[in-house]
Formats: C-alpha cells, structure tokens, sequence
C-alpha cells in the first residue's frame, strides 16, 4: 500500500512538471487534463522502475482509467508539433526516445527532434570491455541519425568513453549535409581527434565547440560566415590558421580559448566581437577592431617575464592592449596577465579612460612594484568602476625591486564609483596594507569591503590594522573572512 501511494505522488509530481511546461506554451487545463497528464507520467515513471529493477512496484498494474480520460489522450498525442518538440526537448535523448511506447501516434514523434544530445546522461552504457562501450556508443549514434527525419539543429558529442574513432568522420559528413547550427564534439580521451575536412563545410553553424581536437582547415576555407559563439579547449592548429578563421567570422561574437598550442600570438580581428574568454601560454595579445568588445577575462599561464614583453614597443603593452577597447565594461586580470601588461612605460593613467568599465579583478603580486604600478594604472583609467576584486598571487610573493618605495605611488585619487571591494589571499605584507589603505580613504561611497588571507598567520595582527584605517565612506562596512 505504501509503494502505491508512493508511486501516486510521483505520478502527481510528473504530471505537474508537465502541465508546467505545457503552461509556458500558452495551453490551459481543467480537471481532467491533470490525470490524462498523470497517466502519461505513469508510462515514464513504469520505464524508469523497469531500468532500476524494483519488482514490487514492476508488477503493479495501471490504474483502470474512466473512459473519458482514454478519449482525451488524444489531445496530448494531437498537440502541435512544435510543443510536443517542446516537450521532448526539456527530455534526455533516451527518455525522448521512450516516450515512443506511449502510443502509436508517439511512436516517432521523437524521430523529428532537431537537438541531438548524446552525453553521459542520455546515453547509459557500462561495460568492462572499452571496445564493447565504443560500439554501443557508435551503434547508438547510428541507429538515431539512421531513423532521423527533418533538419537537426543542433548536434552534441560529449561522452567520456568515446575516443576520437573514425566514426565522428562519417557523422559530421551527414550533418554537413543538413542545416546544424550548433556543433558541440569533446574529445575525453585519447590523442587529439583530427577534424575531418566535411565540418568546415557547415555554413549554416552560429555556435562551434570543440574540446581535444585538431583543426587543419583546407585552403580554400573562407571561414565561418554565420558563426556567432566559438569555443576552443585543448585544441592543437597553426598561426595562419587560428588568425585566418577569427577574422573570416564576420558575425563572431563570443571567443573562448583555453590551453591551445601551435599558435603563440594571439591576434584578434572581429569587429562583432562581444565577449573575449582566454587561457593558455601565449606571447602577445592584440586587437583590431574589436570595439564592440564588452566582457574580456583573460590569463597568462606561465610567468615569462618582463624582458622579451619590453621589445614590443616603448608604449607600453597596457596602453597597446586598450587601444581597441573603448568600450570595455568586465575585465578580469588572471594568472600571469598582469605582469605581461607592466612590460614597458606605465602611464599613471591610460591616455583615454575606460569609461564604461564597471568591474575589475586583478590577480597580482603586491611585491612587484611594476604590477603595482599597472594596477594602479588601470584603477585611476575606470572613473565609473563599481566593483573590485584583488587576488594575491600567494606563490611568488618575495620582493621585487623598489617594492620598499612604493608608499610614494598611492596619492590621493577620489573611486567616487567603487561600491564594492574584495581582497583575497593577502597575508598582511607592508605593500597590501599600502593598497587597503588607499582604496579605503579614496572611495566615499563604500559600502562593503571583503578581506579574506590566504592562511592563518598574521590573521589578528591584519585585523587591527584594517580596524586602524581610515574610510572615507561612513557606511563602509568591513568583513573579515577566516582562510
């Protein structure tokens, strides 16, 4: 009896869930649509105990139906196309392939979907062979595109038992074939996967992602003219390559790149170009006509030094890497980033003001009086800054050259913007102190300042200090996070 009612609340849940869905594509209910809803929930629900091997709630048999609701099923199975490709579209890949036994006339609605997803939560396979898991998985892929009628919109591969196989090839060809606009293909094990030459065919692609794989386009590629996102992890191609494809995307808005190799300068022409992610070991960075660009987050993973940044030019890389972005508004300062934009002179202030930029986070070294100085560069060029975010590099904290001068560098400077303020893994060095100061006696309108060390040490020594300082902002409040 228990297992009954058990079951009755879950059909209720599902049946809910649905109709909620079905309510946001502007269908209204009575009574009776709830537990034709519900029976349906039932059938989903009877599939998923039949997977986890329950026999006492497998044997249960359906609740007998007044003749009525049987009649009104009929209005589920006749909806419009378009709110069934709703409904199964908020489902897995195999639960929407399930929904085939509802009734005959749902025996192939799922054969029309146009997003194709097949990852570890629509696709359950476990075997303790790896051979036999990579042909479930292809005899998977194949059977649904086989029985697949209509255009499909969006395809993603992302499985973390398949390898690069040769199959992928024979699927990217029949989706070059269509009209996809959005590719998704990770790549979690084995070597880079080689891109085979049909996917650069696909004209009709707004969003491209790719994770382990190799790109060698053909020479008679004239980029992607409809691509608007494009996400590269872990991928291996060319200078002339990369440079060639970011600037034949005319439409290109959004650009993720993170851990890349065979390319080292990172030339960026896209005059559309919205949002910039980067992260990797690069040598330079520079943009060109890029000025719509909004949200940039952007590290250097390794610490390659001033020195060789010095020969690229008496400006300076802070005044080269704002030249083509007046209308910044997000700027994150990751890893090694900082000490690539102190190579050469640094101005007290950037020749034309950042002046929609609202939030700054900046991983720095307190100790090293260059990225010091471009901070507070970059601090002075942000009239309209609301909030701040400092990150201690904790791991190369020993002290630079003139970092003992640096006193004289914090003049008064009014943030009459800056709201919020985090400072995070400081360990209560003479620099930090230097920096905390400053931002509180210059920023009147305060209102809360986050101070979390990076250990232990020192922790009470650094509360009595920022008790000391002066704030301009009578509301400011201060809060101290434990390590």
């Amino acid at each position: 009896m228990k297992s009954y009612e058990k079951l009755e609340r879950v059909e209720l849940r599902l049946a809910e869930k649905l109709k909620q869905l079905l309510v946001t594509c502007n269908l209204c209910f009575d009574g009776s649509d709830v537990a034709i809803l519900s029976s349906c929930a039932f059938v989903l629900y009877e599939l998923r105990v039949t997977d986890t091997q329950m026999p006492v709630l497998k044997q249960r048999e359906p609740p007998e139906l007044p003749c009525n609701l049987i009649v009104e099923v009929d209005r589920i199975s006749n909806l419009p196309g378009h709110i069934i490709d709703k409904i199964l579209s908020h489902l897995s890949l195999r639960d929407a392939v399930r929904t085939s036994i509802l009734s005959t006339k749902w025996r192939y609605k799922w054969v029309t979907l146009p997003y194709l997803v097949f990852d570890n939560q629509s696709v359950l396979v476990s075997a303790p062979d790896q051979t036999l898991v990579k042909n479930k998985l292809v005899s998977i892929v194949d059977h649904v595109l086989l029985l697949h009628t209509g255009p499909i919109h969006k395809f993603k591969l992302s499985h973390r038992d398949l390898q690069g196989v040769s199959d992928i090839d024979r699927w990217i060809l029949f989706l070059s074939r269509g009209s996809v606009k959005e590719f998704i293909l990770e790549i979690w094990k084995g070597h880079r996967y080689r891109l085979p030459s049909s996917i650069y065919s696909c004209q009709k692609l707004i969003h491209l992602e790719l994770f382990n794989c190799l790109l060698k386009p053909p020479s008679n590629f004239n980029g992607f003219r409809s691509l608007k996102s494009l996400d590269l992890q872990h991928i291996t191609m060319d200078q002339l390559a990369f440079e060639h494809m970011i600037s034949s995307c005319p439409l290109l808005e959004r650009l993720t790149l993170m851990n890349f190799d065979g390319f080292t300068l990172l030339n960026i022409h896209a005059p559309n170009l919205l949002f910039f992610d980067v992260g990797g070991v690069f040598e330079d960075v520079s943009f060109r006509d890029t000025f719509h660009l909004a949200v940039v987050s952007i590290g250097l993973y390794v610490n390659t030094g001033n020195e060789r940044n010095l020969a690229f030019g008496s400006t300076g890389n802070l005044i080269k890497f704002f030249a083509c972005l007046p209308h910044i508004q997000r700027l994150e300062v990751q890893s090694f980033f900082l000490k690539y934009l102190a190579a050469g002179t640094i101005p007290g202030k950037l020749p034309k003001p950042c002046v929609d930029l609202s939030f700054l986070s900046i991983r720095i070294n307190f100790n090293d009086i260059e990225e010091n100085l471009a901070a507070l560069c970059l601090l002075r060029s942000c009239p309209n800054l609301q909030e701040l975010e400092m990150l201690a590099r904790t791991e190369d904290q020993a002290p630079s050259r003139a970092a003992t001068n640096i006193a004289e560098n914090f003049q008064s400077f009014p943030f009459n913007q800056l709201r919020i303020i985090k400072i995070v893994g400081v360990s209560g060095i003479r620099q930090e102190l230097y920096f905390i100061n400053f931002l509180l006696a210059n920023t009147p309108i305060l209102e809360r300042m986050t101070v979390k060390p990076g250990s232990m040490d020192g922790g009470w020594e650094l509360v009595k200090e920022l008790l000391r300082f002066r704030r301009a902002s009578m509301h400011a409040e201060i809060i101290y996070l434990d390590p």
